[in-house]
C-alpha cells in the first residue's frame, strides 16, 4: 500500500527517480480506485453522468491524480537517465503511448545518474566488493 500512496506523497515533485515497482503499484492503486467508484457510482445510478463515459466520482479521481501521474512517469524517464520530457511522446496517436508504455517497463540505470542516486541502491553498496 506504501508504494500506491508514495506518488501522492510526492505530488507535484518532477526531480529524482522512481522504481518500476512505484509506477506500476500507482497505476494499480488507480485502476482499482477507480474499478470500486465506478461499482458505487453504478450502484448510486451516477455512472454515465460524464460525458456519458465516468460517473462523476471517478471524473474527481482521475483528475485529481492527473499531476502525481506524470510526475512518476517523469521520475521513471529519470530513472531510465532520460529528460522528463519523453513524456510528450503519449501524446503521439498509437505509437506515442506504446513508445511510453515500453519505457515505463524499462529498468533504470544502475548506480547514480544526472538525476540522483539510485531507488533501488541508494548507498551504491556492492555485495561482493
Amino acid at each position: 500500500m506504501e508504494w500506491m500512496l508514495m506518488p501522492l506523497k510526492r505530488y507535484a515533485d518532477f526531480s529524482g527517480r522512481s522504481r518500476r515497482k512505484e509506477y506500476w503499484m500507482f497505476v494499480l492503486g488507480i485502476f482499482i480506485a477507480a474499478i470500486v467508484l465506478s461499482i458505487v457510482e453504478s450502484i448510486l445510478g451516477l455512472s454515465g453522468m460524464v460525458g456519458g463515459v465516468y460517473g462523476p466520482l471517478t471524473t474527481i479521481l482521475l483528475l485529481a491524480v492527473i499531476i502525481p501521474g506524470i510526475a512518476v512517469q517523469v521520475r521513471r524517464f529519470h530513472d531510465q537517465d532520460k529528460s522528463g520530457w519523453f513524456v510528450l511522446l503519449a501524446l503521439i496517436p498509437f505509437i506515442g503511448s506504446i513508445a511510453v508504455l515500453v519505457f515505463m517497463c524499462l529498468e533504470g540505470t544502475k548506480g547514480p545518474n544526472r538525476f540522483g542516486p539510485d531507488p533501488k541502491n541508494p548507498a551504491n553498496a556492492e555485495v561482493f566488493a
